[in-house]
């Protein structure tokens, strides 16, 4: 057992796990959502490049099993890092880099989601769609706009990218918690580094000119 699974574990809220639909500005599947510029074509592509297979998508509702009760601690452990870095509070917190409790309450539902619609969710017109709703989420064109925070107005794009590392590089050792064969959290690890990967890409697209991305 690793030490995440041995230390302060606080078991992820039935809100997220069970009640997805409650969750305060969670739009997936909805009209308030927005509206996706990509293609069902540009995510084949997008899926070809990043490699995902029809037995990624196996392991993955497999990783499902394993992360939807750790996703609380998931989130916590990534703020946690981010909060150490001084210059990477006023993105979470108020814009002087203070913690701004309210705001992070209010989102981190939708952030623990994430780690399940990640290893659940098909790949379809929907996931289109609340994929242009977060990265819209993390620019000017919405940041603080879902719960009417006092934060920065803005994620840089650089530091969207950057903290992917972190997000696949520690899922291992969550995926390998409940003592499942290493071969099989091998597979479990591929599947859910290309489905991180695969989502920011697409965060990416409202930062980006449409002939750039």
């Amino acid at each position: 057992m690793s030490d995440h699974a041995t230390s302060d574990h606080t078991p992820t809220p039935k809100l997220v796990t069970e009640h997805a639909d409650e969750i305060p500005g969670y739009t997936y599947g909805t009209e308030q959502a927005a509206t996706s510029p990509l293609t069902l074509q540009d995510l084949e592509r997008l899926k070809a490049v990043v490699g995902l297979t029809p037995d990624d998508e196996q392991a993955l509702l497999e990783a499902a099993r394993v992360l939807a009760d750790q996703a609380d601690d998931m989130v916590t452990a990534y703020r946690k890092r981010l909060g150490e870095l001084p210059f990477m509070r006023a993105y979470s917190g108020y814009p002087d880099g203070t913690p701004n409790p309210g705001y992070g309450a209010a989102s981190k539902p939708r952030f623990d989601r994430f780690i399940i619609d990640a290893c659940t969710r098909p790949l379809d017109q929907d996931w289109l769609n609340y994929q242009q709703e977060i990265g819209l989420r993390h620019t000017r064109a919405k940041k603080n706009a879902t719960d009417h925070a006092d934060s920065l107005d803005h994620i840089p794009m650089r530091y969207l990218l950057a903290f992917t590392a972190v997000v696949i590089a520690t899922a291992r050792e969550y995926l390998a918690a409940t003592g499942a064969p290493a071969e099989l959290v091998d597979r479990m690890h591929a599947a859910f580094t290309k489905s991180v990967m695969l989502h920011v890409t697409v965060w990416t697209r409202p930062y980006v000119a449409a002939d750039d991305w």
